[in-house]
């Protein structure tokens, strides 16, 4: 098994002030967690954070991209954004762009489940 990068073992003091946050290996990069809820991903070494309609006009406002991967030879995008650079310096600025992609992940989770309390069941 490949072990981790520097950058990926080094979120967990990004975060520190935030909690507790572990990573798992997913489709070439991974998939940043906090109780179990995923909030962010890494690819490239490049941390994206959640974002909703709520809330992506944080990262808007700050000219963050968004994750942006091939699915069948055309670009297509997902609800993550770049992590503004200051996160990394400043415990404080972490704590609260990760407390807004858990609350962003938080909506994506709870949305998920009511689609699935209303479909009919399949019988």
């Amino acid at each position: 098994m490949k072990a981790q990068s520097e950058f990926v073992a080094h979120l967990g003091e990004v975060f520190q002030d935030f909690g507790p946050v572990s990573a798992r290996r997913m489709f070439g990069g991974y998939g940043v967690y906090h109780e179990d809820l995923m909030f962010a991903l890494v690819a490239d070494d490049v941390l994206y954070l959640k974002a909703d309609a709520e809330s992506a006009h944080h990262f808007l406002r700050h000219d963050l991209q968004q994750f942006e991967y091939l699915k069948r030879g055309k670009p297509t995008k997902m609800s993550y954004f770049m992590a503004p650079e200051g996160i990394f310096d400043d415990r404080a600025e972490a704590k609260r762009w990760a407390t807004l992609a858990c609350e962003a992940a938080l909506r994506n989770r709870k949305k998920a489940r009511s689609r699935k309390k209303t479909r009919p069941d399949d019988q």
